[in-house]
């Protein structure tokens, strides 16, 4: 379905569209910007894709602006397709079309479709499996964040992203210690092999995050090593977490997921199992190891921030009321 604002036209993707997608959110948001690869692989080949869900604001045949709305085709697990939720990963004006009305057009454009599909609450962005940034950096954005204000969007809760460089990157002697104490115990810590991969997955899935699991399938049939996971497994066998870097889009610097059962937090099996993933990253010629999405003030917030990551993104993940 085609409209149009007093200074463009808005209308659903089509082809051709993808590359002037690209180069016109590097124009709106060049600190973030995006490759027409990378924009290809996140959102048109994602398996819930609609292109109508995908707005296109065209100006004199030139792209200004865009927003994607996206539900539920395909359950993220199980058979629940989140009838009641909808998401918006991103959207963006370009400098020399702002101010005029056509952005609050283009999120309007988005929740109204999510509205007629059914859903009643909208998400910016904490879209999975593909999400670009897991939030809003009103920082960076501070208009982009008035304008969904505007449109009753409100906070839902924030997250951050940290890095920490390798350069300077020591493997600790006490963690070196401890873990030659525990295997002498019988535990075990290293790469999981073929068959390790089904516990692995399992407890990624079932006890933390079902999108971990299909994150960590996905790598490895998509050709991650598994050198770059490391798993620990008590003297009974038990697999009670992991930790890895290199999983999302094969980004060799990118950490996680990483988890321990909670029935084995507090323990100091996260700090051992974050210490070895980060001396394979350096020993694999990594300057750097970065993620995401953490709260901040959880307990793994307080382990990366106590291993030298320091904050380098503030994310306000949001949700907003849809008409029905």
């Amino acid at each position: 379905m085609q409209q149009s604002t007093p200074i463009a036209t808005i209308r659903p993707f089509g082809s051709g569209d993808g590359p002037a997608i690209a180069e016109a959110w590097a124009a709106a948001a060049p600190a973030d910007a995006i490759t027409y690869t990378r924009f290809r692989d996140m959102f048109l080949l994602d398996r819930n894709f609609d292109k109508n869900g995908l707005l296109i604001a065209e100006q004199n045949g030139t792209i200004v602006g865009t927003s994607y709305a996206v539900r539920r085709r395909i359950a993220a697990a199980g058979a629940d397709l989140e009838p009641g939720s909808g998401w918006i990963p991103f959207f963006f004006v370009v400098p020399g079309a702002r101010r005029q009305g056509l952005g609050t057009a283009l999120v309007r454009g988005a929740m109204d479709w999510l509205a007629d599909k059914g859903a009643t609450t909208v998400y910016f962005s904490s879209y999975t499996p593909n999400y670009f940034l897991p939030g809003l950096d009103a920082n960076r954005y501070p208009e982009a964040a008035r304008l969904l204000a505007s449109l009753g969007f409100t906070t839902q809760y924030e997250s951050v992203a940290m890095d920490r460089s390798l350069n300077d990157y020591v493997f600790p002697e006490r963690i070196r210690e401890r873990v030659a104490t525990l295997r002498a115990d019988g535990w075990t810590f290293g790469s999981p092999t073929g068959d390790d991969l089904v516990d692995l997955i399992d407890i990624a899935g079932n006890r933390f995050n079902p999108d971990w699991a299909r994150g960590i399938r996905e790598g490895v049939l998509g050709g991650q090593s598994l050198e770059r996971i490391v798993c620990v497994r008590n003297p009974d066998g038990v697999m009670l977490g992991w930790a890895m870097h290199g999983t999302y889009e094969n980004v060799l610097e990118r950490f996680g997921p990483f988890g321990v059962l909670p029935e084995s937090r507090g323990t100091g099996l996260g700090e051992i199992l974050l210490h070895l993933t980060l001396q394979r990253m350096r020993a694999l010629g990594a300057h750097s190891a970065w993620f995401l999405w953490t709260e901040e003030t959880s307990a793994a917030g307080y382990l990366y921030a106590k291993t030298g990551f320091t904050i380098t993104g503030t994310f306000t993940i949001l949700h907003a009321p849809l008409a029905v």
